[in-house]
């Protein structure tokens, strides 16, 4: 399902009728992508912020040896590459790929950052939401620094969890990646981490079935 702009971080204090003419003015493009397609290639620089409308977009890091990381992810309304289009001719040093059927809008980062002849008020709004987006982006990393940073597997899971039980407000909430995306993200082996899965659920402290997990108190 497509979501109003106006729900979006980069919109967000816009009204819908206004969105329209700043789209125009910012010569917005709108493009669908298949499971697995490459939205944005490593290496490759990019002048545009890429916005999602619907699906899912997966941010990975691989290195020499084809080994991969998941960095974050982009869900309905969130807004990924905005720091390399920031910087004009910037390599990605990350590859952003369609986790499933995708929708993303993509604004010129240069006519976001340069108000427009008519100098409009809400223009400048989208200028605040770019800043305000890019500094909800470094407390992300900040984040996944500190998933990682235990030495077991097991702490490094909890601590995930934990993240994801207080941002839904509930002990039972639904993680965004599959059990390869969330080894990758954690910075750990999938086998490993699949076992200390199911021995956390035997001691009594998860609950899980596919992508819903429940923190249990015992």
């Amino acid at each position: 399902m497509k979501i109003l702009l106006s729900n979006t971080q980069m919109f967000r204090g816009i009204e819908e009728t206004e969105i329209e003419a700043l789209l125009h003015c910012l010569g917005a493009v709108k493009k669908t992508y298949h499971k697995g397609e490459i939205i944005l290639a490593e290496g490759e620089p990019t002048e545009f912020v890429g916005i999602v409308l619907s699906g899912m977009a997966m941010v990975e890091y691989s290195d020499v040896w084809g080994n991969h990381t998941i960095l974050g992810n982009a869900a309905p309304g969130a807004v990924f590459a905005e720091a390399y289009a920031c910087i004009p001719g910037e390599p990605l040093q990350v590859s952003v790929s369609a986790a499933e059927k995708t929708e993303v809008l993509f604004l010129n980062v240069g006519k976001v950052l340069t108000t427009c002849t008519n100098a409009c008020a809400f223009h400048t709004k989208l200028v605040r939401n770019l800043l305000t987006v890019c500094a909800h982006k470094s407390l992300q990393l900040s984040m996944r620094i500190l998933h990682t940073s235990s030495k077991s597997i097991r702490g490094r899971l909890l601590s995930y969890f934990s993240e994801c039980a207080k941002k839904e407000g509930s002990y039972s909430f639904r993680i965004p990646y599959n059990r390869q995306q969330l080894a990758d993200y954690l910075g750990i082996d999938r086998s490993a981490m699949c076992n200390e899965l199911s021995k956390m659920q035997r001691d009594g402290l998860i609950r899980y079935e596919k992508n819903d997990v429940t923190l249990l108190e015992g």
